[in-house]
């Protein structure tokens, strides 16, 4: 079954563990297993280092039994959250759930809990789940582990414990802001992602979770990975609000040359919106989870580059020399521009990754992948470093991932609210670009100056409007392809030579 179907089957069997149905201490709460052992991050970065030094081998799957679950006996036994989870009837203001393993995840992971600087491996305990009189009855160790596990906290209501972060599924986890639902995911790292002989994806293998102290608002998820070409140590410090920002130290080791490698992957789904709606017949104007891949050069440009659903495989590389910031946005946030009251697009996060430190010479890539449904995710965005990885190498990247609305630093410039785009009656093409109102634009519009430019074909020079509605600028230009099946565009508008919109960058396709 593809990701997004397990993701959107997760989440309704959140919703039913959430439900308040059993009283709070009634029922078992997480137990430990084995004796206590120092734990810290260096600890975790020197056992990764010396896996790399080591053959790959596969992790023990979970009995055959477990695996061999239906899709309706794994929904058949959710975790207790409002009785069982860690920390329940404690100060201690998180809570912390666990999944079972089976069925999709044939892979189970070890989970601790750190407290005081000793580590206590969470013991796998049927009795924290409920089930119906459909669940069978399975082999049961308590070594055998979970498949992930969720965050909750006080996230808007004093009393009401939300969910707001899930790590689940190879090297996957997610997140959103206050008031906002599951969309777009990440990953800890990307290999050969988009390429012939095939993507590797490195799994987290087990997790350290830390217990905060009293007064810490913030708490520490430490993961390490493990995959053929790599080993890895993370540390994940989560701050949830609006936006929930996670400050990310990941420390790469790996067990041989790697060429192309994805810092900060993210993972997210773009199936249609005005640019090419004529392709789908659906109630909704538009579907996608993100809009837009936004960019912060090294350079000090601004680049919005709106998603596309291709018909055939694209990879776009945008050269960069430490780059400021990139991220997958949701632009479009009014329910009018979906109207879907099942799922709710228009509350999906965006995602912005800040880095720690100058990440040298490479480029944001983004992979565009043919898509027909909103069940696939087809959307991958990440950092490439220009030199490959070298084994037995520590490679250091740090980076704030910042979970919610634009969270980029201030830029005196006019941002890209939407893109439009349809045949001209006459042939060819109009390309429509709203602008937001903003303070670096001058009153009188007729002074800006236009800046259009395309590789292949023909456009005019184009007119800009004020848009009643926004208030801001609208640039409106045409365009013939003539025989070429790919063109790349450009726009921007100056002022008395200055940079006074993002740059807006679009890759159109014959379909």
């Amino acid at each position: 079954m593809l990701r997004r179907e397990v993701l959107k089957f997760l989440t309704g069997l959140a919703a039913t563990a959430a439900s308040p149905v059993w009283a709070t201490g009634a029922y078992p709460t997480p137990h430990f297993m084995g004796e206590p052992t120092p734990f810290t991050a260096d600890t975790l970065r020197a056992r990764a280092k010396a896996m790399a030094r080591t053959p790959y081998e596969l992790r023990p799957e979970v009995p055959e039994e477990w695996r061999n679950l239906s899709y309706d006996e794994y929904r058949a036994l959710w975790f207790r959250s409002n009785a069982s989870a860690l920390w329940t009837d404690t100060d201690t203001p998180y809570r912390v759930d666990f999944f079972h393993p089976g069925l999709y995840f044939p892979h189970a992971v070890q989970i601790n809990v750190v407290e005081n600087g000793n580590a206590n491996r969470v013991a796998f305990d049927l009795g924290l789940f409920d089930k119906t009189d459909t669940f069978p009855d399975l082999p049961l160790n308590e070594n055998m582990g979970y498949s992930g596990f969720r965050l909750r906290t006080e996230l808007e209501k004093p009393g009401i414990h939300q969910e707001f972060m899930v790590m689940q599924g190879a090297s996957y986890f997610r997140a959103l802001g206050k008031g906002q639902v599951y969309g777009l995911s990440a990953r800890g790292l990307a290999i050969n992602t988009a390429g012939a002989e095939g993507e590797e994806f490195p799994d987290f293998t087990e997790f350290w979770i830390e217990r905060p102290k009293t007064g810490r608002e913030d708490i520490t998820i430490h993961a390490l990975m493990d995959s053929p070409s790599t080993t890895g140590a993370y540390s994940f410090v989560v701050h949830p609000g609006f936006p929930t920002q996670i400050d990310v130290t990941a420390h790469v080791f790996p067990r041989h040359e790697i060429s192309h490698v994805g810092i900060a992957p993210l993972t997210s789904m773009f199936l249609f919106d005005e640019t090419n709606r004529n392709r789908f017949d659906d109630f909704r104007p538009a579907v996608h989870d993100n809009d837009g891949l936004l960019i912060q050069n090294g350079a000090g440009e601004t680049i919005w580059r709106p998603l596309a659903n291709p018909t055939k495989l694209q990879v776009s590389s945008f050269v960069d020399n430490n780059p400021r910031g990139f991220g997958l946005m949701q632009r479009a946030n009014e329910f009018s521009d979906f109207a879907d009251l099942e799922a709710l697009y228009h509350k999906r996060p965006g995602l912005w990754i800040t880095p720690g430190e100058d990440w040298g010479r490479g480029t944001v890539t983004l992979v565009e992948i043919p898509a027909d449904r909103e069940i696939y995710d087809n959307i991958v965005a990440y950092w490439r470093p220009r030199e490959s990885l070298k084994a037995g190498q520590d490679y250091q990247f740090t980076y704030r991932m910042s979970w919610g609305e634009s969270a980029t630093d201030p830029q005196p410039v006019a941002r890209v609210l939407n893109t439009r785009l349809g045949k001209r009656f006459h042939g060819g093409y109009i390309v429509t670009i709203d602008f937001e109102n903003s303070a670096a634009l001058p009153e009188d519009l007729s002074e800006l100056a236009l800046h259009i430019g395309s590789n292949r074909g023909t456009h005019s020079d184009g007119i800009v409007q004020r848009n009643p509605e926004t208030g801001g600028p609208r640039l409106a230009f045409t365009f013939d392809p003539e025989e070429a099946s790919a063109v790349e565009m450009r726009a921007q508008l100056r002022h008395k030579g200055r940079m006074v919109s993002e740059v807006w960058l679009y890759r159109w396709t014959a379909a």
